[in-house]
């Protein structure tokens, strides 16, 4: 029972860090301009789709056995070009779709964004159809034992599992790789926002954009600079989400942007540190409610299967954290401007 919950928690950080990329994005234009842009999803769809493609452009396939250093070079163009695509799209979007609302009433760039998440999901269907499309496996999986373990005292890097595999606590190198580019963007990103001048006219843009302005910053620019900073997280969870599931598909935005977006608001909208650990709640909450026993689910009415209500669980912590904490975990109240 305790590996099967290890084994949950595992995927379900692996999981959240994809969320909690995605949500950054929310979180950040939030906390710029005020505004929810639900198009973030399907920028995350269509980087998972480019890091496909520009495989595929590269005649990567199944059976492309490369070395460690081509493995490693392929996962970075692909993930780069993804993060540059997502990019240059979350900068057009802004120029094109918000820019000219942003004095307009709220509902109008609310709808736009609507608009431009159906666009860019019409633009998925026909680019790859309605079907999954698969990521190409160049990367064997690999499962490295955790406990229990035996040490050689002669060799500490050998290590001999001391269980069977169905019985012993595993990591795949898969989800070792997940975790690794999310950390390192995560940390990238929270240097970037309190280290350099540009986060801090980020901050500033986001405290008070009038003053802001009156002080020399570029406000259009600092705002274009956080659609593609945002944009460009996107793409890269969208590399590893291909990268953990193996396939991707038009719709994938819309699901994992939703759910990311329940993470920013748990997080607190606005905070980015709150939209990491919101995203890394849900996906611990996303994988645990498989424990929940079958018996207790038909007590309650509720269908066999984590999956066939997971999602509403989530909903029904958005719900809970709006009654009693409307400002997120990691959010603050602060006084509406007049």
């Amino acid at each position: 029972m305790l590996v099967h919950i290890f084994q949950l928690i595992k995927e379900g950080i692996a999981q959240g860090s994809i969320y909690a990329l995605i949500a950054l994005g929310y979180t950040m234009v939030y906390g710029i301009i005020e505004l929810i842009n639900f198009a973030h999803g399907d920028i995350f769809m269509i980087g998972s789709m480019v890091s496909i493609a520009v495989l595929t452009l590269l005649g990567v396939t199944d059976q492309t056995q490369p070395n460690l250093l081509g493995l490693v070079g392929l996962f970075l163009v692909a993930c780069i070009c993804a993060m540059i695509v997502c990019a240059v799209l979350g900068v057009i979007i802004e120029r094109i779709a918000y820019r000219p609302l942003r004095n307009a009433p709220r509902l109008a760039p609310l709808i736009s964004a609507i608009g431009v998440s159906l666009i860019l999901q019409d633009v998925g269907k026909l680019w790859n159809g309605i079907n999954y499309i698969r990521f190409p496996q160049i990367l064997d999986r690999v499962d490295y034992c955790i406990y229990p373990i035996r040490i050689d005292s002669v060799s500490p890097f050998h290590v001999t599992c001391l269980a069977t595999p169905g019985e012993s606590v595993t990591i795949d190198n898969i989800t070792l790789l997940v975790l690794a580019i999310s950390i390192v963007l995560m940390v990238f990103l929270q240097w970037l926002v309190s280290s350099t001048k540009v986060g801090k006219a980020m901050r500033a843009v986001a405290q008070d954009r009038e003053a802001a302005a009156l002080m020399g910053v570029n406000v259009d620019l600092i705002i274009s600079v956080t659609f593609l900073i945002g944009a460009a997280l996107a793409g890269a969870a969208g590399f590893i989400y291909g990268l953990k599931n193996g396939a991707t598909i038009y719709s994938i935005g819309y699901q994992y942007g939703l759910v990311a977006f329940i993470a920013a608001v748990l997080g607190g909208i606005g905070n980015i540190r709150g939209a990491m650990l919101g995203g890394i709640v849900l996906g611990l909450i996303y994988n645990l409610v498989s424990l929940i026993p079958d018996s207790l689910k038909t007590g309650w009415g509720l269908p066999h299967g984590g999956a066939a209500w997971d999602r509403a669980l989530i909903f029904v912590v958005l719900i809970l954290i709006l009654v009693f904490r409307p400002s997120g975990l990691l959010g603050q109240h602060t006084p509406e401007k007049v």
